[in-house]
């Protein structure tokens, strides 16, 4: 989980709409590890990709079998990895073991400085998540340690809170003016979020497709497929539409 993100101003996204297409993403291939860098990352720097407000990394990674990413140190950066299949073992210097299935988290506040590692138990399946860091809004605090597990009510619910900066809803707690949204949408649904004034909002799709737009009418949307980000400025409310059977990642920040 090594590499540094520069930094990133929102003027940079110029447009109320700016779309990240998997294909363009960077990629990383280390046989064990096949990465894809939505921002620039490591060896990979897109001048146009540095970041988007506080949100500095989004990584889709796949593990082989038994693979993974050995100790290694981090400071003053929230670090979190979402589960999309198979499973994922944490460990870290603060004592934290935890083994993550699909649908969970961890977050790290990072701090003055925290190692960890992260790898693939499984001797059989790769494992597929999203590494995601974020600026905190202070430097210099003592590392902490979060993570969430999706109540069972919640498989049924379309836009769940996963991480705040105050805890609620038993969402992962940030130590960042963040909210991180996982949104699951059947074929035909669609749902609206409404960032409070002067907020951005990323959409990182997972799977299947779905349409983004500022007024509610699919057909004129930005379409999106599994892989894509997407940065939403000046938009009052965002309406997605679902194409296919889709799972996707909502931040709002600021």
């Amino acid at each position: 989980m090594g590499g540094v993100a520069p930094d990133c101003r929102a003027g940079l996204f110029s447009g109320m709409f700016t779309a990240r297409k998997a294909g363009e993403r960077g990629r990383a291939d280390l046989g064990w590890l096949d990465s894809r860098h939505s921002f620039s990352f490591g060896d990979y720097f897109d001048p146009k990709f540095t970041g988007f407000r506080t949100l500095r990394v989004i990584n889709e990674d796949r593990v082989a079998a038994g693979g993974g990413f050995p100790t290694h140190p981090h400071r003053d950066m929230e670090i979190f990895s979402y589960v999309v299949s198979g499973s994922l073992e944490h460990r870290d210097s603060m004592g934290n073991q935890r083994h993550l299935g699909p649908g969970q988290i961890q977050l790290m506040s990072a701090g003055t400085g925290i190692t960890h590692s992260e790898y693939n138990p499984s001797s059989a399946h790769a494992a597929h998540f999203l590494q995601v860091w974020i600026q905190p809004a202070s430097t210099g605090l003592a590392p902490s340690y979060s993570d969430w597990t999706p109540p069972a009510d919640s498989e049924a619910l379309s836009k769940v809170l996963l991480i705040s900066p105050d805890g609620r809803e038993d969402s992962a707690t940030i130590r960042q003016d963040a909210y991180v949204y996982r949104i699951r949408l059947r074929a035909g649904e669609g749902l609206a979020h409404t960032p409070l004034p002067g907020r951005g909002v990323w959409l990182q799709v997972i799977s299947g497709s779905l349409s983004a737009n500022s007024k509610a009418e699919p057909a004129a949307g930005v379409q999106l497929a599994a892989g894509d980000g997407l940065a939403v400025e000046e938009e009052e409310i965002l309406h997605l539409e679902c194409i296919e059977n889709s799972e996707a990642l909502l931040f709002d920040l600021v």
